[in-house]
């Protein structure tokens, strides 16, 4: 069978880019080696990301992504939280990071979001936060549920006319002169071909992609449930997670909780913690998470990094949690850039996520490399 464009990878990114070619009235085929989504894009915490990225590309496609994200929730039928993140202040140095950001680079570059006084926070949540010192209302950001959104938004494609989603399809080798994808179903045609396959740096354009010096994040994440009734809607961060994401990472005030996180708790810095917590639709919520490089993800948990992740947890909800799941994640990471895209071939494309924001960024990605192809 003969596809407009036929896509490698059935995570976020190749959906995102499968959507886009679908709106067009393309003919699409998306194959997925899995019998289901298993990867990257269903071990997250579903956070639509736009107040910690950098000024520039990527905030610009995080922005685009948000209502992307909406269209797609009312297509796919998935529930999307758009209330946005609060960035708690938990010491001074946290408090003046958000205060400066909040007068200077939110200003500067489009960051819709609030400060949030001690008095404030005290107002919400009947006080949970009133422990804190100030917070950072990102008002763009949203929560999804990644676990039902990637499958709802994989059936909806599938359901349509124009859209063949093959999954249990290990594509094998690409001939792009012939426009021919070898796959363990047979052989399939396609004008255009796009690969979209995570963090496998090996079975397809592996001599390309060597080049990039791939290295792949392992993440240890929990769900848990709160001891404490907490019908929590938003995204939480803190200032640690100022450290982390490029929106906050190169302002003085960072580099101060870094020296801070150094000297008084080294094994947040050892294991690479930040705290980010989202919440499920059924009261539980999503925590982690550490940061483990290598060129492939160990599958041995560190009981120390989920205690660490508890702790932090419980003192930033002000309350205790019980533990209902423990998981890894696992993301391409640590290019030059956030995303790299090669084309050693006219016909052939391949898009590749250096850093844990798919989610974030992902549908206008999609958007953005489908109009350059075909536009």
């Amino acid at each position: 069978m003969h596809y407009d464009v036929a896509i490698v990878g059935a995570g976020i990114i190749g959906l995102a880019h499968g959507y886009a070619a679908a709106k067009r009235g393309l003919k699409v085929a998306i194959f997925e080696r899995s019998y289901t989504p298993l990867g990257a894009s269903i071990r997250n915490f579903g956070h639509g990301q736009i107040i910690g990225q950098a000024p520039g590309r990527m905030l610009n496609l995080a922005k685009q992504s948000r209502h992307i994200w909406a269209d797609l929730s009312t297509k796919a039928n998935f529930m999307v939280r758009q209330k946005g993140t609060y960035l708690l202040a938990r010491t001074e140095a946290e408090q003046e990071l958000i205060e400066a950001f909040y007068a200077g680079r939110a200003k500067d570059y489009g960051y819709e979001c609030n400060l949030l006084s001690k008095a404030q926070l005290a107002e919400s949540y009947n006080g949970q936060f009133a422990h804190h010192r100030a917070a950072l209302h990102g008002l763009e950001d949203q929560v999804l549920y990644s676990r039902q959104a990637i499958p709802a938004m994989a059936n909806y494609l599938a359901s349509l006319d124009n859209v063949t989603l093959g999954y249990s399809t290990l594509v094998r080798d690409i001939d792009p002169d012939k426009g021919c994808l070898i796959t363990s179903q047979g052989r399939f045609n396609a004008e255009k071909i796009i690969i979209c396959s995570g963090h496998d740096y090996q079975t397809l354009l592996a001599e390309e992609i060597r080049a990039l010096d791939p290295v792949v994040c392992r993440l240890q994440m929990l769900r848990v449930t709160p001891n404490t009734a907490l019908p929590l809607e938003h995204a939480l961060m803190t200032g640690l997670s100022c450290t982390h994401y490029a929106a906050f990472s190169d302002l003085p005030q960072a580099q101060a909780i870094a020296e801070q996180i150094s000297r008084e708790t080294p094994l947040l810095d050892k294991y690479g913690i930040h705290l980010l917590i989202t919440p499920t639709p059924y009261g539980d919520l999503i925590i982690g998470d550490s940061h483990e490089y290598s060129l492939d993800a160990q599958p041995f948990n560190n009981e120390e990094t989920d205690q660490l992740l508890l702790d932090l947890t419980e003192q930033t909800l002000n309350c205790k949690v019980t533990v209902k799941e423990r998981w890894q994640g696992v993301y391409g990471a640590k290019g030059k850039e956030p995303i790299s895209i090669l084309q050693p071939h006219p016909n052939l494309t391949a898009v590749l996520m250096r850093t844990g924001l798919g989610m974030s960024v992902g549908p206008a990605l999609g958007e953005e490399t489908i109009s350059q192809i075909f536009d």
